[in-house]
């Protein structure tokens, strides 16, 4: 009988050190609670490049179409042998310096759209604060060319956090101002870049006018929060497109009043 517990026992000591081995080889995926990274009046280039890079990878949500190049120019190793941006940033625009044409389409995107690609992107100053804007202006010249933004560039009245999550909108506050009017909230995101509703905005992404006969609100906060839980159909090649940072920027209440706004639109 001992001799069968024993065999008994060793079977499921085996088992656990298995499955303890294979789970140990399988990556883990962990959080990270945003740090909060303040940029003093002697910052120097090298720590904007730092805070630009968290705010590009991250809250910015620029990797969802400035990856590989294909729903936008690709911006950190090389676009259609000219290099990455900060090699180029400064002969897109004739008269513009590198700073100018990257705060440009940071500012007004549609200004100038590169050849080939679709005027897609929204207007990042109206959902970054100035520092963050000013760091990623950074970090993107440091992409093959020569770093120039200085403190003197971030407005003096700006907070200097590159992170606010629930609350990055422009010029420092919380998104959108605080607002949860719909409208304001939509414009700060900036929405009808890609979506059209009410007759206004483009068609790239599924129009919003009518979003609420085929979804509800539950289904639309969702769609917000994670994008990639679903896409519609017949733009299976626009998924990913819609940044992941929207449901970190807004806070709750923002959250349910355009969720609510959007399913009323039957």
């Amino acid at each position: 009988m001992w001799a069968t517990n024993a065999k008994i026992v060793g079977i499921v000591l085996g088992t656990l050190a298995l499955y303890t081995l294979i789970a140990n080889k399988i990556p883990q995926v962990q959080s990270e609670v945003p740090q909060a990274l303040t940029l003093g009046a002697n910052v120097t280039p090298e720590q904007l490049v730092a805070a630009g890079q968290k705010v590009y990878t991250g809250i910015g949500g620029c990797t969802t179409c400035h990856g590989l190049g294909e729903r936008a120019p690709n911006l950190l190793t090389d676009e259609k042998g000219q290099g990455p941006i900060g090699a180029r940033c400064g002969k897109r625009e004739p008269g513009k310096t590198c700073k100018q044409y990257l705060y440009e389409s940071l500012d007004n995107p549609t200004a100038f759209v590169v050849s080939g690609y679709q005027p897609i992107m929204p207007v990042m100053t109206k959902q970054l604060s100035p520092a963050q804007v000013w760091s990623v202006i950074a970090f993107l010249e440091s992409q093959g060319g020569a770093v120039d933004v200085s403190a003197s560039d971030i407005p003096a009245s700006s907070p200097t956090s590159t992170t606010s999550p629930g609350g990055g909108g422009g010029g420092g506050t919380a998104f959108a101002g605080g607002s949860t009017d719909p409208k304001v909230i939509i414009q700060a995101a900036g929405c009808l870049a890609c979506h059209k509703l009410e007759g206004q905005g483009q068609v790239i992404a599924p129009d919003l006018t009518h979003v609420g006969s085929r979804r509800d609100a539950e289904s639309i906060r969702k769609k917000i929060l994670d994008p990639a839980s679903s896409v519609t159909k017949g733009y299976e090649k626009l998924a990913g497109i819609m940044p992941k940072s929207f449901g970190t920027m807004m806070n709750a209440a923002q959250l349910e009043a355009l969720a609510q706004y959007l399913a009323a639109h039957k």
